[in-house]
């Protein structure tokens, strides 16, 4: 799993001047759009937004009324039938062994079914995902596709498997004193919408990260000044926390590729930040200290 979509398994559409009426205007004339893993944290996001703007929604997942599962490749056909566009996140994650395949024939069957369009979620300097994303542009033939690379997303301390540890007041985490530009999930879904019912975007790949870059620790101290109380950033090793994962619940083998994706992704190749949410939105990603402010509002941290 990437720093994004590690906590997949795991607010309406929003105004922006030309950004939107681009939205508005793309929404008018726009078929039914698959959103996959569609009551994940971005695919519920962007399926709202494109709610909002009147768009038809056909939000994939295990359980849907046209279920979608990764894991499954004979509903893929089905859950795409009549779709014109496709927001893809892969779950569990675009960077694990298989999802090159996977991507690989998700692409054979969207352009077997008339697909036009398809926004590919994927992980901000990851090699892996990189290999995933070649792997489905090279044989999706006449499908548009546009690529969105995100950084870690800062709702994973308020809506993830980060959550529990912000509420005990002690964020356990393999970061070192590495700096990461936090994206808010919202801005990331603003950007999806914008791709999907906008002209412009396609063969596109965007890089989106929040506009100022915060080590673990300064993260930490924001979200205890939101809360109001201490948060307590504690670095610990990869294989500790994989022992971590593992004690909430994770799979062995699963925690151990958590843990060495986490050790690659933030060794300070990923810290700069990027313009790409001003590239497509016309506006500037949304500050930390704004997120903590807005999901300390919103009851995030209740518990």
């Amino acid at each position: 799993m990437t720093k994004n979509t590690a906590y997949e398994t795991k607010k309406t559409y929003t105004k922006q001047g030309a950004a939107d009426s681009t939205a508005q205007e793309g929404a008018r004339v726009m078929g039914t759009v698959l959103v996959t893993s569609g009551t994940g944290k971005s695919g519920r996001r962007v399926a709202e937004r494109l709610a909002a703007l009147g768009v038809p929604v056909r939000a994939g997942s295990r359980a849907g009324e046209v279920p979608f599962d990764w894991q499954d490749e004979s509903g893929w056909a089905a859950a795409l039938d009549g779709t014109e566009t496709a927001y893809v996140a892969y779950y569990p994650d675009l960077a694990v062994p298989g999802a090159a395949g996977a991507m690989a024939a998700f692409g054979r069957v969207a352009a077997a079914s008339g697909l036009r369009r398809v926004v590919l979620l994927s992980g901000r300097g990851e090699p892996q995902a990189a290999v995933a994303e070649e792997a489905l542009r090279g044989v999706c033939g006449e499908v548009e596709l546009t690529v969105v690379r995100s950084a870690f997303f800062a709702q994973n301390f308020s809506e993830g498997a980060l959550l529990d540890s912000v509420l005990g007041g002690e964020l356990v985490f393999p970061a070192g004193s590495t700096a990461e530009p936090f994206l808010d999930i919202d801005d990331l879904a603003d950007v999806v919408v914008a791709a999907l019912t906008g002209d412009g975007h396609g063969g596109a790949v965007y890089e989106l990260t929040g506009p100022r870059s915060l080590t673990f620790e300064e993260a930490a101290e924001e979200l205890g000044r939101a809360m109001g109380r201490p948060v307590r950033y504690v670095p610990v090793s990869g294989p500790a926390y994989a022992e971590v994962l593992e004690g909430f619940g994770v799979s062995g083998p699963e925690a151990g590729f958590l843990a060495e994706l986490f050790a690659t992704l933030l060794d300070g190749h990923n810290s700069a930040t990027t313009d790409g949410v001003k590239r497509v939105l016309g506006r500037e990603a949304k500050e930390f200290t704004a997120f903590t402010r807005e999901a300390a509002r919103d009851g995030a941290w209740h518990g």
